[in-house]
């Protein structure tokens, strides 16, 4: 079978990372966490006090960044300036923050570029919001994973509650603040491709959702 290029796109809390990582991992493909690549860019821009809205500071930061995705007994981990920076982007602000910079064309374009370049060799399975729809819109098997904003509420509290002392309550209400501003930005709002399946998860086990993409993939 040829190797393929596979999206994932969908909200916060859908079980994207999870599934992606399961996935690629049956497949034998490669993962790549494209809101990380976000995620970097909001944690840097904060290091260098740059407002999300700062589109030359935006620009200037973007074109010193070196980021890349590296393998070690951890997992899967992201390298800023050969820095890692994994754990780092995983709180509530920087969530918040990437959702901000996203939205700016300089970021998206810098991101583009990075992330067509991961693609060079097929065999992979891209993780995101407009994988499917922008990045993307050739791929060959896409796919759209949602779930209700209580049910993302409580699998993103239950991630963060070590890190956070956040409530389930204030999660859900950032979920669907996020919600709100990924779908409505100007530029690549978050939306299923015309050609993704559709997935709700909320009432399915990781597994089952695998199963589901694996049956689409090869049947």
């Amino acid at each position: 079978m040829k190797r393929l290029v596979i999206t994932i796109d969908g909200p916060a809390g859908a079980g994207k990372t999870t599934v992606s990582r399961k996935l690629s991992d049956r497949l034998g493909y490669k993962y790549i966490d494209t809101g990380a690549l976000y995620r970097a860019v909001a944690l840097e821009a904060q290091f260098a006090g740059i407002s999300p809205d700062d589109d030359t500071g935006l620009e200037h930061l973007c074109s010193k960044l070196g980021l890349i995705f590296v393998r070690d007994k951890r997992g899967l981990r992201l390298l800023s300036n050969n820095s890692d920076i994994t754990d780092q982007i995983r709180t509530p602000e920087i969530s918040m923050m990437a959702s901000a910079v996203s939205a700016r064309p300089v970021v998206r374009k810098y991101l583009l570029d990075l992330q067509r370049n991961m693609c060079r060799e097929k065999g992979v399975v891209f993780e995101g919001r407009d994988m499917g729809t922008v990045v993307f819109p050739d791929a060959d098997k896409k796919f759209y994973l949602k779930a209700s904003p209580k049910t993302r509420a409580i699998r993103r509290y239950k991630e963060l509650k070590s890190k956070t002392s956040q409530t389930v309550e204030k999660v859900e209400k950032e979920i669907r603040l996020r919600d709100e501003n990924d779908e409505k930005r100007e530029a690549a709002p978050m939306k299923p491709a015309d050609d993704a399946l559709i997935i709700d998860s909320t009432d399915l086990s990781i597994d089952d959702v695998v199963e589901m993409m694996l049956d689409y993939i090869l049947g």
